[in-house]
């Protein structure tokens, strides 16, 4: 089972995170919320899957817990930050963390595609991703937002957290919104478009070979 936890705490976050990148039962020790009313919007359990993300920014749990839906993980996420300067530290650090969690996860990249790429609509909003995996962090996103905020989630902050994910998982990404109007339509389809890409890019080939010509991703 592809799994990691971790738990990152600096004086401007304290967050913990559970992942499994093929689904299936997940869970934190103890809960940073334990005692004290959370949100279940960005909460779902079926068959398959555990997601249950809390972070304290609404459009930041619905954009991560698409992205884990649609990429078939199982993710708990917690994070108690210093919202009360900005959504800054909180949105970076649980990128941050989610991506340690990704390449811990995913361990040594053999036997897998590498590579990966979706497309996703939403309405009128269509977004394009493509993901290598690389072990050479490189992002670049252009979603075309035009809005200041997506409720309580800045839009300077959402491709920023695309990259800050990107390079702590330690992989090449390209996302693009190729059109649409909508700014909330344009960014939910761009993580739906990643979810895709990743879950094809981390797939199983059959074999162990490491799907490099230099014999290493490293």
């Amino acid at each position: 089972m592809r799994s990691a936890t971790v738990v990152r705490n600096t004086n401007e976050t304290k967050i913990q995170l559970a992942l499994s990148l093929d689904g299936g039962a997940v869970g934190l020790e103890k809960s940073l919320f334990e005692g004290k009313q959370a949100s279940d919007v960005a909460s779902q359990k079926s068959a398959s899957q555990v997601i249950n993300v809390q972070t304290g920014i609404g459009f930041l749990d619905h954009m991560l817990h698409a992205l884990a839906k649609h990429g078939g993980w199982s993710l708990v996420l917690e994070c108690v930050g210093d919202l009360h300067i900005d959504d800054h530290h909180t949105a970076e650090d649980c990128a941050i963390a989610l991506g340690e969690a990704f390449k811990e996860a995913l361990g040594a990249v053999k036997g897998v595609k590498r590579f990966g790429s979706g497309f996703a609509p939403l309405d009128e909003a269509l977004s394009r991703a493509v993901i290598d995996l690389s072990n050479r962090p490189y992002a670049v996103i252009e979603l075309g937002l035009k809005r200041e905020k997506i409720g309580d989630l800045s839009c300077e902050m959402i491709p920023h957290v695309l990259e800050s994910f990107a390079q702590a998982a330690g992989v090449t990404m390209h996302v693009d919104c190729l059109r649409g109007f909508n700014d909330h339509h344009r960014a939910e389809s761009a993580f739906k478009a990643l979810a895709i890409a990743i879950k094809e890019a981390i797939s199983y080939t059959g074999g162990n070979e490491v799907p490099s010509t230099k014999g290493v991703l490293r």
